[in-house]
């Protein structure tokens, strides 16, 4: 890295309040799930794992997305659980790895809701949860296998309002779950066409009750869950709730096509009480609305007052051809852009991903100058 990235670099290395939280910089580790717990237990080695990027220097640990107690909430038996004991033993060694490293760390909570696959799951009778039957949209943009997306597409029976009330119970047991492991805050996956997102999403919540109808009633599932969360976490820890325009249904979904519809949406999460916005993209540059460079975090933070977090790309550069396909990724050098919009205060923290994967000191290369290793894509497929 030049000297000059660095010295442009300096806004990432300011330390910023978060409830009761201080972290020394705003670099924080995006949450990435890749299924490396067998019989949903987190080993020894995904505790090594977490504890390297934390001695590195990242201000804070999203986890990869962590199944709740309901018994439909995800599918591959590799994805670790915050419930039995034996995934809060592997939790609680994984925060005193992550503490004894200087680190702060939350757990992401994860419920697939529509994209479950029951086919590679460990309850395969057990259907996704839907808030309308819907998977989503039958032409839409993806990368996803043809046929499991051919297998998802047949409508299933709408979520019923005690499945709701018993699901938004399971995220209360997983975050008491959490604070018992000794984590930070809580961060609540409301992204990417999982189950929050479904009902935030008008594609796959047609609900005429009160968890569907209007933005607001749109809402109103998530709100439910954030207060659920807080009741049980206190009034000291954060609440991380992440968003997205996109799905995994499809990359061209919006939630929100005006700036006044997104507040409508992230209002009410605000209000019951989420302290950062992790506003997931797949190009932190990209802007959410025309007529302003703002990114979809900026947006986030201007609507609500509420702290946001960029993602998408940070420390990679992924070239593009002229049909718009993603080339290779490389380790990148936009780390003086994303400073120059952080000192702009258009949002509050970057979310790291990638880049964090390919190696746990590059934080540490970047604050000391050195060089960003390259990149080698087996990394992104082992516990490096």
């Amino acid at each position: 890295m030049s000297t000059s990235i660095r010295r442009n670099a300096a806004a990432l290395f300011t330390p910023f309040r978060l409830r009761n939280l201080t972290l020394p910089n705003r670099v924080v580790m995006s949450p990435m799930t890749r299924r490396f717990s067998p019989g949903r237990v987190p080993s020894n080695d995904v505790a090594d794992y977490y504890a390297r990027r934390a001695q590195a220097g990242v201000a804070l640990i999203v986890t990869e997305g962590v199944a709740t107690d309901h018994q439909a909430a995800v599918d591959y038996p590799e994805t670790p659980q915050l419930h039995g004991e034996a995934a809060l033993a592997g939790w609680r060694n994984v925060v005193t790895k992550v503490h004894a490293a200087g680190g702060l760390i939350v757990p992401q909570l994860w419920h697939q809701g529509p994209v479950r696959d029951p086919l590679v799951s460990d309850n395969p009778a057990i259907a996704g949860v839907r808030p309308s039957g819907i998977w989503g949209r039958a032409n839409g943009t993806v990368s996803l296998d043809p046929d499991y997306v051919a297998r998802m597409l047949a409508e299933t029976r709408p979520a019923s309002d005690s499945e709701i009330g018993d699901i938004i119970l399971s995220y209360a047991r997983s975050a008491r779950a959490a604070v018992a492991a000794g984590f930070d805050g809580v961060a609540i996956h409301g992204a990417h066409g999982y189950l929050i997102d479904s009902f935030l999403w008008h594609e796959t919540n047609r609900r005429d009750d009160r968890w569907g109808g209007d933005m607001a009633r749109r809402a109103a599932f998530g709100a439910a869950v954030v207060r659920a969360v807080r009741e049980e976490i206190g009034p000291d820890r954060p609440i991380l709730f992440r968003f997205s325009q996109f799905k995994m249904q499809d990359y061209l979904a919006r939630l929100a096509d005006m700036p006044d519809e997104l507040a409508a949406l992230l209002g009410p999460l605000a209000d019951a009480g989420v302290d950062l916005f992790d506003a997931s993209q797949r190009h932190f540059e990209q802007p959410a609305f025309p007529g302003s460079p703002l990114n979809l975090a900026g947006w986030a933070k201007r609507l609500t007052g509420v702290a946001a977090m960029t993602v998408g790309g940070i420390g990679m550069h992924a070239p593009r051809d002229p049909l718009g396909v993603e080339r290779p990724m490389e380790a990148g050098d936009n780390l003086d852009r994303v400073a120059k919009r952080l000192e702009a205060d258009e949002f509050d923290l970057v979310a790291v991903g990638r880049a964090l994967l390919n190696d746990s000191e590059w934080i540490a290369r970047l604050r000391d100058g050195r060089p960003f290793l390259p990149f080698d894509r087996t990394n992104l497929q082992r516990l490096a």
